[in-house]
């Protein structure tokens, strides 16, 4: 009888701990959402800690002027319902505009994950009195993964704040203007699309894509076979921020290739004459390869000046790999699982 009960109570337990791992938000509800990130932050402060599944409804999730939703826990999985359904957005106040204050969500744990949701940025871009430096993640942490996740903004969109940090974006779509994907660390971005808007209200102006500013990392930002949209305005491929930064196009389809400058990276320097830029097998719409065979660029600033061979050999190419860029990480088999178990769990929305 007492082994009976012992039993009993374990299967009573396991059942407790495995109810806890997951919580449905309330359809359009901002603040169930943010109850349930704070019940994720405490039940997962252990880097160790299982998987914690936030399940949330296609709606609006409108935060207002809420600032910095702190993602602090590890282990986090947010599971939006769809892809353009389910829209988390605030709208900062621009009186406290920066790069550093008015992200949507600002993670600093680790193996985070994000599916099936869009985060939004609303604060007016096109006024006329601040920047409008406007991040929807901020992400301190490391090994975040953004799967089928569309961050709207315009500059500083999406922010890798942690000079070591390993992030892994698939099929996502991030849109923005000047310097939209910008920070340090190894940052692979597989299958993305990538929305240059409008620079100004009246199209007039050039967008820069990335901005990284890489100090201890080997590879910096990857895209691989990426397509950007471009909207109106011109655009560059990415601009250095300081330090070494590091920045690759790999079998990039362009839209309208005519947009691109004729320099192809920005040459001028924000703090660094120093550039790892590189480019390969780049197709417009049809397909076809329309990568230069050679693009010198000479990066500047002030009287310093690096000339540097953009374009990547074939066995240059080669060395950019998953497997390579995170050696004892496999985001991409992660990915696998956790939609694997998401889509269990979703079903309780049918």
């Amino acid at each position: 009888m007492k082994r009976l009960l012992l039993i009993y109570l374990t299967i009573c337990i396991a059942l407790t701990i495995q109810a806890q791992q997951s919580i449905m938000v309330k359809k359009g509800d901002a603040q169930s959402l943010l109850d349930a990130i704070q019940q994720a932050n405490t039940t997962n402060a252990d880097t160790n800690a299982q998987w914690f599944y936030i399940l949330i409804p296609d709606g609006l999730y409108d935060l207002g002027e809420r600032v910095l939703t702190p993602i602090k826990g590890h282990h986090i999985a947010l599971i939006g319902q769809s892809m353009t359904g389910t829209i988390v957005r605030n709208a900062p106040d621009r009186k406290i505009e920066g790069i550093s204050k008015t992200a949507v969500f600002k993670n600093t744990g680790s193996n985070n994950y994000f599916q099936d949701m869009t985060i939004q940025n609303a604060l007016d871009y096109y006024a006329e009195d601040t920047d409008g430096r406007a991040v929807t993640l901020h992400d301190k942490g490391t090994r975040t993964i953004c799967n089928r996740v569309r961050l709207l903004s315009y500059q500083d969109t999406y922010y890798s704040d942690n000079e070591d940090c390993q992030h892994y974006f698939k099929d996502s779509e991030i849109h923005g203007t000047v310097d939209f994907i910008c920070g340090a660390g190894d940052v692979w971005f597989e299958s993305c699309r990538i929305v240059t808007e409008k620079r100004t209200k009246s199209g007039e102006g050039r967008c820069v894509i990335a901005a990284p500013r890489t100090s201890k990392t080997q590879w910096g930002y990857v895209f691989n076979h990426c397509t950007i949209e471009n909207m109106v305005s011109n655009f560059e491929y990415a601009r250095g921020w300081h330090t070494h930064p590091r920045c690759t196009w790999l079998y990039t389809t362009l839209l309208t290739p005519e947009k691109l400058s004729k320099t192809r990276f920005d040459y001028r320097g924000m703090r660094t004459v120093q550039n790892n830029f590189k480019e390969y097998a780049t197709m417009d719409a049809q397909g076809r390869n329309i990568t230069p065979v050679s693009n010198v660029v000479t990066f500047t600033l002030k009287d310093e000046k690096n000339p540097v061979e953009t374009i990547l050999t074939d066995q240059e190419a080669k060395q950019f790999k998953e497997e390579k860029v995170f050696a004892d990480w496999k985001p991409a088999l992660q990915v696998k699982k956790i939609e694997r178990k998401a889509q269990k769990l979703m079903k309780r929305l049918k």
